[in-house]
């Protein structure tokens, strides 16, 4: 298994950072994601999934034999997070595509009901405050509550997503605007590039689905109006 390994191991130099290219690979993965989540296609969820499983073997490094970089338990914590989370988003879109027959798209985007939001921003907050201590007893990485704000937001950004929320695109900017400076203090430089480029896209997400929500309602509105 030395190829394994090997591969396992292989970096390549940015400056003078040492970057692993399952870091990057990873991200591309989850990138990947991203776009297909934009155009609402199924396979969004299963090449998400394949991302967090590469992903957790980077913020767990120390489990896996590697040294010279802090664990990030809550990024971690997120990936196992993820794949539960993202089997639901499968299933839910997979039906939606079912009931709409061949070329249907895999979610109809509309905003969230208020006591939704309310609901997403308590717990973003809530869950950040009660997650902190625990990330911390566990030695996760400085500042706690950074890592926490960034678990809780991937949660509800991700649920938000299977549910078609419009609103799901802009946590995922709350997640990013504290998750760079996060991730380039501990070394993490791939991701953390990469998350300013999911801070671009995600706006360009929150974009596209809300035109998409207006067009469609338009359109539900100019069929009742035809029926009536």
């Amino acid at each position: 298994m030395d190829w394994f390994r090997a591969a396992y191991d292989a970096t390549f130099l940015v400056g003078d950072q040492q970057i692993y290219w399952r870091e990057v690979i990873g991200n591309l993965f989850g990138l990947a994601s991203a776009l297909g989540g934009l155009r609402r296609k199924v396979w969004a969820w299963p090449v998400g999934i394949v991302g967090n499983v590469v992903l957790f073997t980077v913020f767990m490094g120390s489990w896996f034999g590697e040294t010279g970089r802090a664990d990030m338990l809550g990024q971690a914590a997120r990936q196992i997070m993820f794949i539960a989370v993202s089997i639901y988003g499968w299933y839910r879109w997979r039906q939606t595509q079912r009931i709409g027959g061949v070329g249907t798209v895999a979610v109809h985007p509309r905003w969230a009901s208020w006591r939704a939001r309310v609901g997403l921003v308590t717990g973003m907050f809530a869950g950040t405050l009660l997650l902190t201590p625990l990330f911390r007893a566990l030695g996760s990485y400085e500042p706690v509550w950074a890592d926490a704000w960034i678990f809780m937001g991937s949660v509800l950004a991700t649920y938000g997503m299977a549910k078609g929320w419009v609103e799901f695109w802009l946590i995922w900017v709350a997640v990013d605007l504290v998750g760079v400076p996060l991730l380039f203090s501990a070394g993490y430089w791939a991701t953390a590039l990469m998350y300013v480029v999911y801070g671009v896209f995600t706006l360009i997400g929150f974009f596209a689905w809300w035109r998409i929500s207006r067009r469609e309602t338009a359109g539900q509105d100019g069929v009742t109006a035809a029926a009536a």
